[in-house]
């Protein structure tokens, strides 16, 4: 057997949980049925323009990222290239209304690789260096006919002479609860340019909706060339992330910015699309006790044309690693990289021709990335929690549903 199918039955044996952590969040949840609390249906009640400001009731999106099992807590990355009006947190998309055929995703990444137990996962997003032409492509889409071809993000010449930057992210495990992340960018544009780069940890937000409901807490243990995290939630556990010589450590709340949405007051003066004010528009928006339920870890990345900067961070169950990015850490990368590629070799042995093999480990990897964790409770979802407003609905979707309880990781087609 190869390391990686000891491990695939160490998990099905719970001997260790593999699969606990894995790329689980959505690259999309706004918009999307679940987050659909309006009267009529249309699926227009949470759009992408909510998604900084609004916590989601039933699941969580990011880029590259990932989470437990039960989504309790996240990871994944955030960009700013210095021209966006946003944060670059979540895939920026059409919804059916707005694409000329259907929902449509206006983005470029690409899943490069991933085993079944999640040990070693690497993706690519690739980001403009100039402002991202959101308002370019639903307009221009929306113009377009069902027999026209759909305007995609290349058309609008965003990467003409290759300004944009290569982002890889790659994990890997040195244990089931012990996970090595690594964050690569590369300047592919003609001049130097200025990345920032905001490496996220966050707790989904459950405890909106319930009574009685015991809210989890991310603080500061230590802060200096490795700052370190503390992540303690009631039912997970505690966790601690690693970062690597940050530039700043950067704290909100995982709430829903009442004020800027529906001009009422904010239970907590920190909301969610804090750290998107404090970077982007260099408001006092973030707590100073650095203390939180969402946190990012800040990078200025200044960048010569064809160099790469490196950002490394751990997150794991040990709360006092002494050296936690020193040589070990690159030997697990490259030791779970051949790994894999024992693994690959062994399902598909007379796969021989380079390029074939590299289609079907790629393939491999894509359905491998679209494992999320899907949560939809129709009778909650169709009556309303007890802490928010009851739901008035004129066609009540999915009322026939009312057996179906989900909490689990599936295949997702629309990630």
């Amino acid at each position: 057997m190869t390391q990686e199918e000891i491990r695939l039955e160490q998990d099905r044996t719970c001997q260790a949980y593999w699969r606990r952590w894995g790329p689980y969040l959505s690259e999309r949840q706004w918009e999307t049925v679940r987050e659909d609390y309006s009267s009529d249906g249309t699926w227009e009640y949470f759009p992408h323009d909510h998604a900084r400001w609004r916590a989601y009731r039933w699941g969580e999106d990011g880029i590259a990222g990932i989470s437990d099992n039960h989504q309790r807590l996240c990871f994944a990355i955030a960009l700013w290239n210095g021209a966006d009006p946003i944060l670059k947190e979540r895939i920026f998309g059409l919804t059916g209304p707005e694409g000329n055929h259907g929902e449509d995703v206006k983005e470029y990444y690409f899943y490069l690789d991933n085993t079944p137990s999640h040990a070693y996962m690497k993706c690519l997003y690739k980001y403009p260096q100039q402002a991202f032409p959101y308002d370019e492509l639903v307009v221009d889409n929306r113009r377009w006919g069902y027999r026209d071809p759909e305007f995609e993000l290349l058309d609008t010449g965003i990467f003409d002479e290759n300004r944009y930057f290569d982002v890889f992210v790659e994990y890997a495990k040195n244990s089931d609860e012990d996970i090595l992340i690594q964050i690569k960018v590369i300047n592919r544009g003609d001049a130097e340019k200025s990345l920032h780069l905001l490496p996220t940890l966050w707790f989904r937000n459950t405890w909106s909706w319930e009574e009685n409901s015991q809210k989890p807490i991310l603080k500061v243990i230590k802060s200096d060339a490795d700052s370190v995290i503390e992540a303690a939630h009631p039912t997970l556990g505690n966790r601690w992330l690693y970062c690597k010589a940050p530039t700043e450590l950067l704290f909100t709340e995982h709430e829903t910015n009442y004020e800027r949405l529906f001009e009422e007051a904010n239970k907590s003066p920190y909301v969610k699309d804090g750290i998107n004010e404090y970077i982007v528009h260099s408001k006092t928006a973030v707590n100073p006790d650095r203390t939180g339920t969402k946190f990012s870890a800040y990078y200025l990345l200044n960048i010569s044309t064809g160099q790469e900067k490196v950002v490394r961070l751990r997150l794991c169950d040990a709360a006092n690693l002494i050296q936690p990015f020193n040589s070990e850490f690159d030997n697990i990368f490259q030791t779970r990289k051949q790994e894999a590629d024992k693994f690959y070799q062994r399902i598909s042995p007379h796969v021989t021709a380079t390029d074939v093999r590299n289609v079907q480990r790629q393939a491999f990897a894509g359905l491998l990335w679209t494992k999320q964790f899907y949560n939809y409770i129709v009778e909650d979802w169709l009556t309303g929690d007890p802490r928010q407003p009851k739901p008035h609905r004129k066609y009540p979707r999915n009322a026939e549903w009312m057996h179906l309880f989900n909490d689990d990781i599936i295949s997702m087609p629309d990630k």
